[in-house]
């Protein structure tokens, strides 16, 4: 994928770059103080029950284990105040129904696009019972300056910034999904939402951990810890649908 200059983006931060003092501009990140990606554990098959099997098929091309709820709840991750805080306390995991959406990194431009359309979204979320959690790559005061200067809703936002449930869900990860896949390219029909969101922008929200910028995101959602619904997101701006997200958690009857 070609890269982005500033002035051809009306001055937007290009997706996969840094911001250089020195030169003046955005450089593409390098991959030489990287670290390697860790191996995600292996998995297997969907198992799941008639009535939600119909809304698993065709929105993944990835497979999960019937536990991966009950792995996920386990995952310790922290709110953007700082607060520790596990998996299995973002939502109800008997019959709670659950929107978790994995942000690239707060430092991203299109992860402010998509931050912006949840916020959005979210008193349709919250009229059909449903939780929105969005969490993103980064230390929880790179969170905040997200939620500050978006501005996105504080008690929605968490922080991971060790990665651990982006592992355990086996998103991808490395230069050629962040810079050449061709899905990242869909993000040029969204310029005007994109140029919105990032309004407020800044470079400071990117992790101090470089290595964290090659992380990519995907979208789930959970109805307790079943899992009815998973989309990893090919390349950089590559989102999952909101109207695939209506479709699927806002028909699920709450219990």
């Amino acid at each position: 994928m070609a890269m982005i200059s500033p002035k051809s983006m009306l001055q937007v931060p290009p997706p996969n770059c840094l911001y250089s003092a020195k030169y003046g501009q955005f450089l593409p990140v390098t991959t030489t103080t990287l670290s390697p990606k860790r191996t995600p554990p292996t998995l297997i098959t969907t198992r799941s029950a008639k009535k939600t099997s119909r809304l698993i098929m065709g929105a993944s091309a990835s497979s999960f284990s019937a536990d991966i709820g009950d792995v996920l709840s386990d995952v310790s991750i922290f709110t953007s105040a700082g607060k520790p805080i596990m998996f299995k306390d973002l939502w109800d995991q008997n019959e709670g129904i659950a929107v978790v959406a994995l942000l690239r990194h707060f430092g991203c431009p299109c992860c402010w696009e998509l931050a912006s359309s949840l916020k959005e979204s979210k008193e349709k979320f919250d009229s059909s019972g449903v939780k929105l959690i969005a969490i993103g790559v980064g230390t929880p005061n790179k969170a905040r300056l997200l939620a500050e200067r978006l501005p996105f809703p504080m008690d929605c936002l968490y922080a991971d910034p060790e990665r651990k449930a982006y592992d355990v869900l086996g998103l991808y990860y490395g230069l050629g999904r962040t810079f050449f896949n061709p899905a990242s390219a869909k993000v040029f029909s969204r310029f005007d939402a994109l140029r919105k969101a990032v309004k407020n922008y800044t470079i400071e929200a990117t992790p101090d951990d470089r290595s964290g910028v090659l992380q990519q995101g995907g979208m789930f959602v959970f109805k307790g810890k079943q899992l009815l619904y998973s989309r990893k997101d090919e390349g950089t701006g590559d989102h999952a649908p909101l109207d695939d997200i209506f479709e699927i958690c806002c028909k699920v009857p709450v219990a």
